[in-house]
C-alpha cells in the first residue's frame, strides 16, 4: 500500500517543522507496525508530506535522511503551483523522494483545480489520478499531459472511468505502456474498494482492448518499478509478495487471462507475503476454480 499523503488527522498540522514530524512519525509508525506482525504483513510505505509554503531544500533533505520517500499530492497543501511547487517537487527528487501530484478537480475542502498547465510545470514524477480523483480534466487535456510529459500515468478506481479506459488507449498508441500505474485512490468519498486493483485490470484489459498479461503488469511490475518498490516483480533476491490466483468458478472463459479479458474478477486462493502463507482462499472475491495446495 502506497500512501499519498499525510495522516488527516483533526488539527493536522501545517507549519514547517510539524509537518516534518508527522511525516516522520507516520513512516515510522506504519514500518514500526509490520515489524511487529500487525496487518498480517501488509507493506505500507506511508509518510508522504504535503507540502506546504515555508519549506526549504534543507527540510527535503532532512525527511529522506529520516526514512521519508514520499511527497504526498502537490497541489492539496498551501503550495498550489508555479516555480515554488516545481522546485519542491526538485529538491524532493535531489534526495530520492518521489513526487505525486493530484489532477483535476478538487477532492477535499481547501483544495482546488489542478489543470493540464499547473502539471507540466510541477513536472512531479507521477501524474496522480490522472483519470480524476474525482473530477477528470478532459480528454484533450489528458492526451497532452500523456504527450508532452514522460512522468508515470497513474489510473485510479475512484476517478473517471471513460476518461481511465482512453487514457490507457493513448498509451498504447503512444508506445509507452510502461508510464502507466493503477492505484484506487482511496479511501475517499467513494469509499474502500477492497478488490479495487483487480477491478481496475478486468475494467482496462475488457474495455480498453489491452491483453489481460499487460494489464497486470501496469498494477505489477510497471508500480515496482516507479515507485522503487523491491516488490511487486519475480526475480532472484527480490520478496516472495505474491498472490496466487485462478479463473473464477463458471466463467466463460477457459483460462484465467481470458476471464480477465471477459472483465470477470479472478479468484484469489493464497497470498504469500515474505514467504510466508498470509491467507488462503479469498473471501472478498469469487471463488478460483484451482487453488493451490502445499505439500
Amino acid at each position: 500500500m502506497i500512501s499519498a499523503g499525510e495522516v488527516h488527522l483533526p488539527g493536522r498540522p501545517k507549519d514547517v517543522l510539524g509537518v516534518k514530524a508527522l511525516a516522520i512519525t507516520t513512516q515510522r509508525s506504519f514500518e514500526g507496525m509490520r515489524g511487529a506482525g500487525v496487518g498480517g504483513g501488509v507493506k505500507v510505505m506511508a509518510g508522504a508530506p504535503v507540502i506546504e509554503k515555508g519549506m526549504v531544500e534543507e527540510d527535503f533533505k532532512e525527511l529522506s535522511e529520516a526514512g521519508v520517500k514520499l511527497l504526498g499530492e502537490v497541489g492539496l497543501g498551501s503550495v498550489k503551483a508555479g516555480e515554488e511547487a516545481a522546485q519542491m517537487v526538485a529538491w524532493a527528487r535531489k534526495y530520492g523522494i518521489q513526487s505525486t501530484i493530484h489532477t483535476g478537480g478538487p477532492s477535499i475542502p481547501g483544495s482546488g483545480l489542478i489543470d493540464r498547465d499547473v502539471v507540466l510545470a510541477a513536472d512531479a514524477d507521477v501524474i496522480g489520478h490522472i483519470n480524476g480523483g474525482h473530477t477528470s480534466l478532459s480528454y484533450r487535456h489528458v492526451c497532452d499531459l500523456c504527450e508532452q510529459s514522460s512522468r508515470a500515468l497513474e489510473i485510479v478506481h475512484n476517478g473517471n472511468e471513460r476518461i481511465a479506459l482512453l487514457t490507457a488507449r493513448h498509451a498504447i498508441e503512444l508506445k509507452c505502456p510502461h508510464r502507466i500505474i493503477l492505484g484506487t485512490d482511496s479511501p475517499a468519498g467513494s469509499g474502500v474498494q477492497p478488490l479495487g486493483i483487480l477491478r481496475m485490470i478486468a475494467l482496462i484489459s475488457s474495455l480498453a482492448d489491452v491483453p489481460a498479461e499487460i494489464a497486470f503488469c501496469f498494477a505489477t511490475g510497471n508500480t515496482a518499478r516507479q515507485r522503487n518498490l523491491r516488490q511487486g516483480l519475480i526475480e532472484v533476491g527480490r520478496p516472495a509478495d505474491l498472490v496466487f490466483m485462478d479463473r473464477a468458478q463458471h466463467t466463460a472463459a477457459d483460462t484465467l487471462l481470458e476471464s480477465v479479458q471477459l472483465d470477470d474478477i479472478p479468484g484469489v486462493g493464497m497470498v504469500m507475503i515474505d514467504g510466508l502463507i498470509r491467507c488462503r482462499r479469498s473471501r472478498n472475491t469469487p471463488p478460483a476454480t484451482e487453488v493451490p495446495v502445499v505439500l
